[in-house]
């Protein structure tokens, strides 16, 4: 993978996100078959199904989602991606789907949770157990997130796989523990192999802890340090690893860690602000705790990430200063109380 000093459009950007390691072509080499993306429409989902194709141009990829953006569908199905459009809290739509031996299952809700718990529940949890049920036979690849441990102290070196999932506040993240708790459920019934992917904040130029942060500096809004410390990884190495996690599955399902080594908000400012040229406004403390994760398996797994921080601190800095586009969706990283 050669990295380039800028990304001079989104066309660049997308492609560098979906571009698949030998590491990853290799792995998909042992779980043959189509793979199937459920959530397909989300943030990261467009890039991971492209990457999908282009590590194995022969296997059939299939996105399935509501594509309610506008041209995403149309998209992916230039990319080579097989598109179905359904409704994933339907058990009928779900019956309706084709088999596939390979699931990578990405739907799930997060923002917009506080005033419609309800519906934010029926995604993380009712979902899961209707798709997990369907693809009993499948290897089902689930992403989760670091949300569903307790906090841990910023001086060690976060929550290890072992550490239980006892979320610690917010309807949000105990929703996303009973996620698991399904996935778990029906692969010890069934003895579906899978994986539960605790992703912590995967950056892309559009999106992400590094670009909130920069967008406040050159907006001269306070940044809050309350919530002091964060694991990011590059967008692009997300995808590979949760790719590669498809060769790593047990039974039953068991949870792993995906992300890069912890960041301190304070100096990823310092750092942004120096290469923006603008001073950052930075207010309240650094709590002694943080959501933070241990990844020491997934580098086992996967290796070291390739792109490290101040890689990304270039590639924010110049994509944000050049007014490049924006998902605009805060990531809400400083949230402490869970509420979304």
């Amino acid at each position: 993978m050669t990295l380039p000093a800028r990304f001079d459009d989104v066309a660049q950007l997308e492609a560098a996100l979906s571009e698949p390691s030998a590491e990853l072509i290799a792995d998909l080499r042992t779980v043959p078959g189509d793979l199937m993306v459920l959530g397909v429409g989300g943030k990261m989902g467009p890039t991971l199904a492209r990457m999908a194709r282009r590590a194995d141009p022969a296997r059939g990829v299939i996105g399935v989602a509501r594509f309610s953006q506008p041209g995403l569908r149309e998209e992916l199905e230039r990319d080579g991606i097989e598109c179905i459009e359904a409704d994933l809290l339907s058990r009928q739509a779900l019956q309706q789907l084709p088999d596939a031996p390979n699931i990578v299952f990405m739907a799930g809700r997060k923002f917009g949770s506080t005033g419609s718990e309800w519906l934010t529940w029926a995604m993380n949890a009712h979902v899961p157990a209707l798709v997990a049920e369907r693809y009993a036979r499948s290897r089902i690849v689930a992403f989760s997130t670091a949300c569903v441990y307790p906090f841990v102290g910023t001086a060690g070196p976060g929550a290890a796989e072992s550490v239980p999932p006892t979320a610690p506040s917010g309807e949000y993240a105990n929703s996303c523990v009973a996620r698991e708790r399904m996935f778990e459920h029906f692969s010890h019934q069934c003895g579906t192999p899978g994986r539960l992917l605790r992703l912590s904040y995967a950056i892309d130029m559009r999106y992400g802890v590094l670009h909130d942060v920069a967008r406040k500096i050159v907006q001269r809004a306070p940044i809050d340090l309350s919530m002091g410390h964060a694991n990011v990884i590059w967008q692009g190495e997300a995808n590979d690893w949760s790719l590669r996690a498809l060769a790593h599955c047990d039974s039953p399902t068991s949870a792993l860690n995906i992300s890069g080594p912890k960041i301190a908000i304070r100096d990823v400012a310092a750092g942004l602000g120096q290469r923006l040229g603008i001073a950052p406004v930075l207010q309240g403390q650094e709590a002694p705790t943080a959501w933070l994760v241990d990844c020491a398996e997934a580098f086992r797994l996967f290796g070291a990430p390739r792109v490290g921080l101040e890689t990304m601190l270039d590639w924010t800095a110049d994509w944000v200063a050049r007014g490049g586009a924006s998902l605009d969706k805060p990531t809400h990283y400083e949230a402490r109380d869970g509420k979304y």
